[in-house]
């Protein structure tokens, strides 16, 4: 049940505030003085405190309780506290608030205030403990896999990542073929390049060819080989990246981009490991895993006649989806950060410009913003017009939907005049996720 702990030396004022609380579903537990709390809060799972300022008769100082705050915040670092007296300097409660107590009423109280206050602080109480919990379980599941898996130093933070990672890894060992899906610029070749790193074939090489880069024309030339002669300005013969790749990884990213006539020759390949060199009768074998990346709709491309279906089903035997950085919103300040390197510092408006935004160039965007945004910040802290980042509206409203922003969240607190369930029903959010915005906007003080 919900707790509240009421530390005051008037026991009229313990019994008024857990008559208040209890008829409003709050656990009340009452304490006189400051060292029969401290054990209380030891003994107890208590989810708010109210303390007095003062507790000696004809003292008005507040020096004791300014004690009292300190000791319960040096032991108890996340526990909402309301000070609450009738002799206290307000610039001394003003200086605890900034120190991290959550508000300040002068007695006597006003009932619907305190009562607004209490349910606010327990609904950020139980927020914070899920908050926690949930970091707690992603950050021992990111330890699991670095200590489990070669991740390649890959910046992540996100549930999501996570996920696409596990899934990687699993199947890194086997050697059936793996189609790494997602957009453009979200970093399908560093998930290849992980894949490869905890294989059978870890000890081969690594080669990638980008099959969108090279013209249609070259593809064969560059996958088989070619002979002397094979076709114009070929003076020698050429060794392809099955060639190269022996023993290890090929890595064909948009490999929508191959044509009909070398996806007939890379279907051999992965049936029977044999090709030839373009210009040659000489069939050749080789031992590769293979890993290929889209950004395209193959299965469209299929209905339309562009890509062969034997060949997707052979390499589509394992999915592994990578999804947009705006659907990671976890990993965008930590990636930030290490593009970064310690170069310069985010300002609080920056984070949230880069939160706020939309990202329709992935992760390859981030960098290029944070790039240059740390070339003109000097030794500044790195403002939002220096990440330039473009103003799209449709994205923005599309984001809005479910991240709404700073001046949305403050109307809605506003209008519910500060009781955060209300305002989160306003805006179709779960408590919990309206604690996250407003932890995010700065309108919580965090601890």
């Amino acid at each position: 049940m919900r707790t509240v702990l009421i530390i005051d030396d008037n026991p009229a004022v313990g019994e008024a505030l857990s008559l208040l609380l209890s008829l409003h579903d709050v656990r009340p537990l009452s304490a006189l003085t400051p060292d029969e709390g401290l054990k209380m809060l030891e003994r107890e799972s208590v989810d708010v405190v109210i303390q007095d300022m003062n507790f000696t008769a004809d003292t008005t100082s507040g020096e004791e309780g300014v004690e009292l705050f300190r000791a319960i915040r040096q032991r108890h670092t996340d526990l909402p506290l309301i000070l609450l007296t009738a002799w206290t300097h307000l610039e001394t409660a003003v200086e605890l608030v900034k120190a991290g107590a959550a508000d300040y009423l002068a007695k006597p109280w006003d009932d619907a205030k305190l009562l607004a206050t209490v349910e606010n602080l327990l609904e950020l109480s139980e927020s914070t403990r899920e908050v926690n919990r949930t970091r707690l379980e992603r950050r021992k599941r990111r330890e699991a896999l670095q200590s489990k898996y070669d991740l390649d130093g890959l910046v992540f933070a996100s549930e999501a990542m996570a996920r696409t990672l596990d899934l990687a890894c699993q199947v890194a060992r086997s050697d059936v073929p793996v189609l790494i899906t997602g957009p453009n610029g979200a970093g399908k070749e560093r998930i290849a390049a992980i894949v490869h790193a905890n294989s059978a074939v870890r000890n081969g090489a690594f080669i990638a060819v980008n099959c969108g880069a090279l013209p249609g024309e070259l593809i064969e030339a560059e996958l088989f080989g070619a002979e002397a002669g094979a076709y114009t300005g070929a003076n020698k013969a050429r060794e392809g990246r099955f060639e190269l790749a022996d023993g290890g990884t090929l890595f064909l990213d948009e490999i929508g981009n191959l044509p009909l006539p070398g996806q007939m020759k890379l279907l051999r390949v992965l049936e029977t490991g044999q090709f030839e060199r373009l210009g040659s009768g000489r069939t050749r074998k080789v031992k590769v895993r293979v890993l290929s990346a889209t950004n395209a709709d193959l299965k469209a491309m299929i209905r339309a006649g562009t890509f062969r279906e034997d060949l997707y089903y052979r390499l589509n035997v394992i999915d592994v989806n990578l999804p947009p950085l705006s659907e990671r919103i976890d990993d965008i300040l930590p990636l930030a950060e290490h593009f970064l390197a310690g170069r310069a510092q985010l300002s609080d408006a920056a984070r949230e410009a880069l939160m706020g935004y939309a990202w329709p160039g992935n992760v390859r965007e981030l960098k290029n913003a944070i790039e240059r945004a740390a070339l003109l910040a000097g030794s500044g802290p790195i403002t939002p017009e220096q990440l330039n980042l473009p103003q799209i509206a449709g994205a923005v409203a599309v984001r809005n939907l479910d991240e709404p922003s700073r001046e949305v969240v403050e109307s809605a607190l506003q209008k519910a005049e500060g009781v955060v369930s209300r305002a989160a029903q306003s805006l179709g959010l779960s408590r919990q996720a309206l604690y996250r915005r407003m932890e995010r906007y700065g309108l919580i003080s965090q601890t």
